[in-house]
């Protein structure tokens, strides 16, 4: 008889897809240079607790059939599509939007302004991880959004933190690949931001580009 035979085999786990997302990192100068808004994730969260993030979430039904007010500009709906369907691209702006003002109090408007919005970079949860997002960062400039900053309460210590400041911080992996790539942002000539052949992913904690 084969001695295996009676071995228990662990049950398959399903791979977990990951969800949809989108974060808006606000960025404004500050007295020793640039300074982006992020707050701290409550104890409660399941998804990243006590880790200071950017506003964002998962992309809603809701947030493919919203109005705007303007539409994304082509070089941002260019770098989009590479990984999205037009529809897609347009729910994860609004989303985007939508999660700023709730997490925030700051708007683009109702409904929301989506031309000042560039697109940053995009990261992938790795895999083996119950909860996962595939995760699109978009940058304005503080001067676009309006609003008394405050929010729901979600994001605790929210304010802006100079860039060196929050890179000095216990960071995520996500998160500080976002603060490079927003430094590599700000370096750039407008004319450059809208004509970069390509953006990084942060995917199976490599960088790529796409």
């Amino acid at each position: 008889m084969d001695e295996t035979s009676n071995a228990v085999t662990p049950p398959r786990t399903r791979a977990v897809r990951p969800r949809h997302a989108a974060s808006l990192v606000v960025v404004r100068e500050g007295p020793s240079g640039a300074e982006v808004l992020m707050g701290l994730r409550g104890a409660r969260h399941r998804f990243m607790p006590n880790r200071l993030v950017f506003p964002g979430g998962a992309v809603d039904r809701a947030d493919y059939r919203a109005r705007i007010a303007s539409p994304l500009r082509e070089h941002v709906l260019g770098h989009l599509t590479r990984a999205a369907t037009p529809r897609l691209a347009l729910a994860l702006a609004v989303a985007a939007a939508r999660e700023l003002e709730e997490e925030t109090g700051l708007s683009l408007g109702a409904p929301p302004r989506l031309e000042p919005l560039d697109f940053l970079c995009r990261a992938v949860t790795p895999p083996g991880l119950p909860i996962r997002f595939n995760a699109r960062f978009f940058v304005v400039d503080a001067n676009d959004v309006a609003g008394t900053l405050g929010g729901s309460g979600e994001l605790e210590e929210l304010r802006f933190f100079a860039l060196e400041e929050a890179l000095a911080l216990n960071l995520a992996l996500a998160t500080r690949f976002v603060l490079d790539q927003l430094q590599v942002w700000l370096a750039m000539s407008e004319a450059e931001r809208q004509t970069r052949p390509h953006t990084a992913l942060l995917e199976k904690l490599a960088i790529v580009t796409e």
